[in-house]
């Protein structure tokens, strides 16, 4: 698992990012218990399946059924109870989970979801049978611009599902306002002067340009891009609660306690 701790506002380098977490197991005693019925308000979170499958069940009655491949854009907002429990009872679980903010002006918003299947995801092949699969925002391919299904989000991510195969070299530019973040699940990373950056399990902020040039050398690699832009805004996070001030996460306790979270 990696944590990214929110911090205040003027300190926080992975605004609007709040928390990325990889669970990846194929043995069921470490994911049957799943993740139970449980509040959330104020952001945003996001899942995506690599393998096994996932189903999501909220207080308004919506269902979920995560497989391979497939995104849940999840906007608590106001406020969501919901549930994710595990569909298999054995077989490799693997995915992630992000945590992304939201302006003050939309967290008492009512919330909503967005999901989709492996198939609506589009997926561009790369020279050396390198691909890149776009869940959100857009990536140019020669004259071509191929957008990510995920629309109507106020931090205007990227997330770019990436991978490369041996001697392998990507550019990709990166609005130089966003913070950019590179997570490695498999293989190895290397930057345009083939030092090494990062490894599996590791994850990189980038700074200071508005391209992200990367390679690899004798091993495939696949990463995530992840980029938005900051809220500039105080944060105070709270276990299932993350919003602008100590007060209104007190609030949010009282609400969830007195039944109204969702309300």
């Amino acid at each position: 698992m990696l944590g990214l701790l929110t911090r205040p506002a003027h300190k926080n380098l992975f605004d609007p990012f709040i928390l990325l977490d990889e669970f990846a197991s194929a043995d069921s005693a470490d994911y049957i218990g799943g993740f139970p019925e449980h509040p959330h308000r104020g952001f945003e979170t996001v899942t995506y399946m690599l393998e096994g499958a996932m189903l999501h069940r909220d207080h308004l009655g919506n269902e979920g059924h995560l497989r391979a491949g497939s995104v849940q854009w999840m906007t608590a907002a106001h406020g969501i109870i919901h549930s994710e429990m595990p569909e298999q009872k054995e077989g490799l679980l693997h995915g992630f989970q992000l945590w992304i903010n939201l302006p003050a002006k939309e967290k008492m918003k009512p919330p909503h979801y967005q999901e989709f299947i492996a198939t609506e995801i589009p997926q561009v092949a790369l020279v050396n049978d390198g691909t890149i699969k776009i869940i959100a925002g857009d990536y140019y391919s020669g004259q071509n611009k191929v957008s990510g299904p995920v629309t109507g989000v106020a931090t205007q991510p990227l997330f770019f599902d990436i991978e490369l195969r041996q001697q392998q070299q990507l550019n990709i530019p990166v609005d130089a306002q966003y913070t950019a973040l590179v997570y490695v699940y498999e293989g190895e990373l290397y930057n345009g002067e083939s030092r090494q950056i990062l490894m599996a399990g590791q994850l990189g902020l980038l700074t200071d340009g508005d391209e992200l040039c990367v390679l690899t050398r004798n091993k495939p690699v696949r990463f995530l891009l992840l980029a938005a832009m900051p809220l500039k805004e105080p944060v105070v996070q709270s276990g299932p609660f993350v919003m602008n001030s100590k007060e209104e996460i007190e609030q949010a306790f009282r609400d969830y306690r007195d039944g109204v979270l969702t309300l």
